[in-house]
């Protein structure tokens, strides 16, 4: 997948807005700001509004795309989630819509990504897989490049059908669409028919934005018939017969220039493709497009121009236009390239889905962070917003928000769910017990005698997401509640002072004052606190250090608490 700061460029371009030029471009949200549309709560419904006040013709067409360049990732996932929100706001005010995404898998492959996944999510390096036979096919289109795996037709095939995947893990319908496909059903054939013959017009619009367009620039890449490459050198075009001349030279990509093999040969309009500032609105063209988010990379340089192609060469109306922010994982950029990247299945093993698409619910223009080491942040902003939409708190700057946009976040708006906090969820994680996680729970005021099986068994969900987490991390709550208690001796003046956190515990304290009291105790005893934690963690996990332990003690079930302090079997 092309990388979500990636722009994608046509690899003969130079893009002058990407090197700071931009000042003079029209900002896309032009449209918005002229817009007299009151402000929404939700930014769905205020691009919703912007849809509507264009008059559209059902069904509207909302799109996302990227090139399958490798692993689908997270940041992947702007787009089609942007694209979502606006499309559930448009469907409750009675539209039909469609939510395409355009695989632009005849793109050629221009360097090779540190990263791959199979069909079951497993992650390799490039030393697991032929990269010399993918090194072997540069210059090609994906479509025409061998699944590395051999489990799809082809390798832009195999990473489309893993988009496509995780975007059913999320929930989210979207409709694949190859854009391989549509050259070759002929969809794409007049609009080519049209740039080329109206060359000069897409040679000045062009110009205007890079600085290698020059009266030899031909706006059309030939698949070479003898060696599979994209070549960027047409001689001549015949517009009757629907062909090029042209001479494999390659293409210029990554930053060098990926050689032809030299054949000189014809290709139709079908064998061969727009280069990307044409090709994108075409798209728009040939889907009947109404709306398209996109990353800030495109507004600074793809959007001005394909505004402008629209416009002045295509003669249509390009889509209602949405900039998101990109957002970091861990602090760093997400790239699947430079295999910084964390995909849907990764994280639906940590997370409920529901809150995932929270996460993308929040300002699209404002960016963030998604840092794994803290996701218990991400879990109790969700679960806070929840209770909002129910009324159970309140806060003046979200309740707006969390009213309108949380039914769209769910799958179904069900009260009765409990919400264990992430962190709570992820002690109980460190026993296998179900009966004990639930007697915790209780013990916590979580369940009661009128909480519903099945709200027992989704808030229990949580506790295996939790203990993923911790294990991924190897964080402060990885680690495992003995299930009998540990066969260890203690000195006697450590058992007394055992005994006395156990009569402290059993009175009823929470872990706070359980924390401090475990000092207490040592001093009363003459026992050094270091040696008394340690005692602590024996008996309940076996191994000399864990949690703070104190406040792991006030979690547990008090029974189970004082029976171990007490080393009773």
């Amino acid at each position: 997948m092309t990388d979500q700061n990636s722009s994608d460029e046509d690899p003969r371009e130079s893009d002058r807005t990407a090197s700071g030029d931009s000042d003079d471009l029209p900002s896309v949200d032009a449209e918005a700001e002229a817009d007299d549309t009151a402000h929404r709560a939700f930014w769905a419904d205020e691009i919703a509004d912007r849809i509507e006040a264009r008059d559209p013709t059902d069904p509207i067409v909302i799109k996302g795309g990227v090139s399958p360049s490798g692993v689908p990732h997270l940041g992947h996932f702007n787009e089609i989630m942007r694209g979502y929100f606006v499309a559930e706001s448009l469907r409750e005010r009675g539209h039909e819509v469609r939510q395409v995404f355009t695989s632009d898998d005849k793109d050629a492959l221009r360097k090779l990504p540190r990263k791959l996944a199979d069909d079951e999510w497993n992650i390799v390096g490039l030393g697991d897989v032929n990269a010399g036979a993918l090194g072997e096919n540069l210059g090609k289109p994906y479509t025409d490049i061998p699944d590395p795996f051999g489990e799809a037709d082809s390798y832009g095939a195999h990473f489309t059908n893993l988009l496509e995947e995780s975007a059913d893990l999320i929930g989210v319908p979207i409709e694949m669409v190859s854009n391989t496909e549509l050259y070759a059903e002929g969809a794409f054939d007049s609009v080519v028919r049209h740039v080329l013959e109206h060359a000069d017009e897409a040679r000045a619009v062009l110009g205007e934005y890079q600085d290698t367009v020059d009266e030899d620039y031909v706006p059309f890449m030939a698949q070479c018939e003898e060696c599979g490459m994209l070549t960027q050198t047409i001689t001549d075009v015949d517009l009757d017969a629907e062909t090029v001349e042209y001479v494999c030279e390659g293409i210029d990509a990554g930053g060098r220039h990926i050689e032809g093999c030299g054949h000189e040969g014809t290709a139709t309009f079908r064998e061969g493709k727009l280069p990307w500032r044409f090709e994108w609105p075409g798209q728009w063209q040939v889907l009947g497009v109404d709306f398209e988010p996109f990353g800030k990379d495109h507004a600074e340089g793809s959007w001005p121009s394909g505004d402008d192609v629209a416009r002045n060469v295509l003669g249509i109306e390009p889509p209602v236009p949405m900039v998101y922010e990109w957002f970091t994982l861990n602090g760093d950029p997400l790239s699947s390239s430079e295999g910084n990247i964390v995909t849907v299945d990764e994280i639906l093993e940590l997370l409920e889905p529901e809150v995932l698409r929270y996460f993308f619910v929040r300002n699209p223009k404002k960016a963030k962070d998604f840092d794994i080491s803290r996701l218990d942040q991400l879990v109790d902003e969700f679960d806070r917003f929840e209770r909002l939409y129910f009324g159970e708190e309140t806060d003046e700057n979200l309740d707006d928000l969390a009213d309108r946009a949380y039914p769209f976040v769910v799958d179904e708006v069900r009260k009765e769910r409990v919400r264990l906090p992430y962190t709570f969820a992820a002690v109980l994680g460190m026993t296998d017990d179900r009966d004990l996680r639930i007697r915790m729970a209780t013990n916590e005021g979580y369940f009661d005698d009128d909480t519903p099986e099945w709200a027992i068994e989704e808030a229990l969900g949580r506790v295996e997401r939790a203990h993923a987490w911790a294990t991924r991390l190897d964080n402060q709550y990885n680690y495992r509640l003995q299930a009998e208690m540990p066969d260890v001796a203690f000195d006697a003046d450590v058992e007394a002072a055992l005994d006395d956190l156990a009569a402290f515990v059993e009175d009823g304290h929470d872990g706070e004052e359980i924390q401090g009291e475990i000092y207490e105790a040592a001093k009363r005893h003459d026992v050094d606190v270091g040696e008394f934690f340690e005692a602590g963690y024996l008996l309940f996990f076996d191994q000399p250090q864990g949690p703070r332990l104190g406040e792991f003690l006030g979690e547990l079930d008090r029974d189970l608490v004082v029976t171990r302090l007490r080393r009773e079997a």
